[in-house]
C-alpha cells in the first residue's frame, strides 16, 4: 500500500471512527418499542409509477427520473420523524419504500437514477471492509439493482458502479447514468434497492427499497385472481430500531471492534414496518385479496401466519408465477425473498386477523421472537359478505422444468464463515475468496448449469444469483460436517474433500410453492442444496436481446446484506 492509500485509510477510519462515536453518546437513548402501540396507523398507499406509456392507445416505452433524497419520515404515530433517504419523482413525493413501479411485458423503462444525498452518511459505516470510497470521501456512494430484473450488465447496478450527488465521483466499473430495463422476462414481481460495495446494508436501512413488477396481461388476465389497486398490493416488510428522538439506530460498535470497527454479522431491528409504517393495520372486505410480500430486512427471515387461522394461497415466489395454487398455514421467507399469495377474508371466522411472525433470529438457531418482533400487521374484515368475481385458478403459469440432461457444467459453491480468536465472525467468502478475486464462475449464455450449494456456516444464507433463474431440486445433510469442514478449510476443493462422502444425510424436501424458478433461495446450514440453473428466459427460445457478456458483468451473493457486504459476494461473468 503506497503512503497517500495509507493516509487516505487511515483518515477515512479516523473519521468513521469518530461518527461512530458520535452515534454511542446517541445509542444511549434506544427506543423501547413496547411504548408504541400496535396497529394506530393505516397501511400507507405507496405511490405507482406507470413505466410506460399510452400512445394513442398503444404502450410505449418510458423514461423516468427517480431521485434519492434525505428527507423526513413518519414511521409511527407516536415516534418523532424520522431522518430518511428516500425514491421518489421529487423530495415532496418521496416515500420509504420508493414507489411501485409498473411495467408492461415488452415495453422497455428508462430508469436515470439520481443521488441527491448530502456528504455524509446518516449512519454508521466501517471502512476495514471491501467499500465504495471516494478519494475525498466526499459523498455517499449509491447504485441501484432491480432485483429478479433480466437486462444488460450495464444497468444491473454492479457493486462498484456507485456514484455520488450530481455524478461527482463515480465507481470504477459506472457505465451510465441512465439504465434500461426491458421488461421481456416473464411476469412477475421485482424490487430495487441500493448496491453499493460495502454499504448495502447502511443505504437499505436508510430507506432506498421499492416495488417493481412487470405485467402481462394477455395472459394474466385469463388467470381472474384478485386485481386493482384496492385488491392487488405489494407488501414490503422490514424491521428498524430507533432512537428515542425518532431516528434509526444502527449499533456503531463491531463484535470485533479492533478487526471492524463498527461491522456486526446481522442487523435485527425491534419494530416491524411494513409499507413504511410500524405495525399498521388495513381494512379489508369479505373477498379475496393478493399481497405481493417482499421481505426487505438486512438479516431476518419471516416465517408469517394469521393468528385466527387463515390460509395463504401461493400463485408466485420471486419473479415468476408457479404451475399451480399450493395452501398453506404459513410460509418462510428469507432476506430478499417475495411471495404472491391471495388470501380470502371471507373465510374468516372473526373481523380481526393478525398477521405475525415465528422465526427465530438469527435463523434457524438464534432467539425466539418477542411481542415486537411477532407482530406484522393487522386486518381489520368488514362484516358484509359481498360479490367477489376474482378467482383462484386451478392452473397457473407453466414454465419448462430444469432438465438436467440440458446442464452443460457441474459446480461447487461453499459458503464460509470466519472467526477471531474470540470466535466472533469476522467475515464471510463465498468459495473461499473475497469479491475482488479473479473470476471464476462462467456460465455460457443461454447454457443450463448444475450447483451444489455447500453450507459451511451456522446460518441459513439466502443466495441471489443476479440475471440467472434456478430450481431447487434437493436439500441433504452433511454428515460428520466438522471433518468435511477441516479438509474444506485447507483444500477449498469439494471433490478433492469427497464431498460425495459426506452429502448422505437425511433429505429434506422444497416446500411445493417454491419448486418453481426462483432467484434467491434459503440455504440450510450444514446441507449441500443442489440446483439447476438457467441463464436464458424461461418463457421462451428467444435470447436475451442484450449482451450478457458485457462489462461489468453480474454477480452472485448471500442476500443477508450484511454478510454481502463482508464479503460474502462473487463476480459472475458470462461468455458466449
Amino acid at each position: 500500500m503506497d503512503y497517500p492509500t495509507l493516509l487516505l485509510h487511515k483518515v477515512v477510519t479516523l473519521l468513521a471512527l469518530l461518527g461512530a462515536l458520535t452515534c454511542i453518546s446517541a445509542s444511549d437513548m434506544l427506543l423501547n418499542v413496547s411504548n408504541l402501540h400496535m396497529f394506530v396507523d393505516e397501511l400507507p398507499e405507496i405511490p405507482r409509477i406507470l413505466g410506460y406509456e399510452l400512445v394513442h392507445g398503444v404502450p410505449k416505452s418510458k423514461s423516468l427520473t427517480i431521485g434519492m433524497f434525505k428527507k423526513k419520515w413518519k414511521f409511527h404515530r407516536d415516534l418523532p420523524a424520522t431522518t430518511v433517504y428516500a425514491y421518489g419523482l421529487n423530495p415532496e413525493e418521496a416515500t420509504v419504500p420508493g414507489p411501485t413501479i409498473e411495467a408492461l411485458y415488452g415495453v422497455g423503462t428508462h430508469v436515470t437514477w439520481e443521488n441527491h444525498l448530502p456528504p455524509i452518511n446518516i449512519l454508521p459505516w466501517d471502512p476495514t471492509i471491501p467499500i465504495a470510497l471516494t478519494v475525498a470521501r466526499e459523498g455517499i456512494p449509491t447504485v441501484v439493482h432491480l432485483h429478479g430484473g433480466i437486462h444488460a450488465p450495464e444497468s444491473d447496478g454492479n457493486a462498484y458502479a456507485w456514484f455520488t450527488s450530481g455524478f461527482r465521483h463515480k465507481g470504477p466499473t459506472w457505465t451510465n447514468k441512465t439504465y434500461y430495463y426491458p421488461n421481456n422476462q416473464q411476469p412477475g414481481n421485482l424490487w430495487y434497492h441500493d448496491h453499493a460495495m460495502g454499504l448495502t446494508r447502511i443505504n437499505l436501512l436508510a430507506g432506498l427499497i421499492g416495488a417493481y413488477i412487470i405485467r402481462h396481461p394477455s395472459i394474466e388476465s385469463p388467470l381472474g385472481l384478485p386485481h386493482g389497486d384496492e385488491f392487488d398490493l405489494p407488501l414490503v416488510v422490514f424491521d428498524r430500531s430507533f432512537r428515542t428522538d425518532g431516528s434509526i439506530f444502527m449499533n456503531s460498535t463491531g463484535n470485533n471492534p479492533t478487526i471492524h470497527p463498527q461491522w456486526q454479522p446481522e442487523y435485527f431491528g425491534d419494530a416491524i414496518v411494513v409499507n413504511g409504517k410500524a405495525w399498521p393495520r388495513l381494512t379489508v372486505r369479505r373477498r379475496k385479496y393478493r399481497f405481493r410480500i417482499i421481505n426487505a430486512s438486512n438479516a431476518r427471515f419471516f416465517r408469517f401466519f394469521f393468528t385466527n387461522g387463515l390460509r395463504f394461497t401461493h400463485v408466485a415466489s420471486d419473479s415468476a408465477y408457479i404451475e399451480k395454487p399450493i395452501t398453506a398455514n404459513e410460509t418462510l421467507l428469507g432476506p430478499s425473498e417475495i411471495t404472491d399469495i391471495i388470501v380470502d377474508f371471507s373465510e374468516s371466522k372473526s373481523e380481526v386477523a393478525i398477521l405475525a411472525n415465528d422465526a427465530p433470529y438469527p435463523y434457524p438457531s438464534g432467539d425466539m421472537v418477542n411481542e415486537a418482533n411477532s407482530k406484522v400487521m393487522k386486518f381489520i374484515i368488514l362484516p358484509n359478505e359481498e360479490v367477489d368475481t376474482s378467482r383462484i385458478p386451478r392452473r397457473l403459469l407453466r414454465y419448462p422444468d430444469a432438465s438436467l440432461s440440458h446442464a452443460t457444467r457441474t459446480r461447487y459453491i461453499a459458503m464460509y464463515e470466519y472467526t477471531s480468536a474470540t470466535d466472533e465472525p469476522t467475515h464471510l467468502y463465498l468459495n473461499g475468496k473475497p469479491f475482488d478475486a479473479s473470476v471464476t464462475e462462467t456460465p455460457k449464455e443461454g447454457s443450463t448449469e448444475v450447483w451444489y450449494v455447500i453450507n459451511l456456516t451456522e446460518d441459513n444464507h439466502p443466495l441471489h444469483i443476479h440475471l440467472g433463474l434456478f430450481k431447487v431440486l434437493d436439500q441433504t445433510e452433511l454428515v460428520d460436517p466438522e471433518i468435511f469442514k477441516d479438509c474444506m478449510t485447507k483444500l477449498n476443493d469439494a471433490l478433492k474433500c469427497h464431498v460425495e462422502r459426506y452429502a448422505r444425510g437425511k433429505k429434506v424436501g422444497v416446500p411445493a410453492h417454491e419448486k418453481g424458478w426462483k432467484n434467491v433461495y434459503k440455504m440450510m446450514p450444514e446441507f449441500v442444496t443442489k440446483i439447476v440453473v438457467r441463464f436464458s428466459f424461461i418463457h421462451t427460445n428467444a435470447s436475451y436481446g442484450f449482451d450478457a457478456t458485457a462489462k461489468p458483468g453480474y454477480v452472485y451473493h448471500c442476500h443477508i446484506l450484511d454478510h454481502e457486504d463482508n464479503a460474502m459476494m462473487r463476480p459472475l461473468k458470462i461468455i458466449k
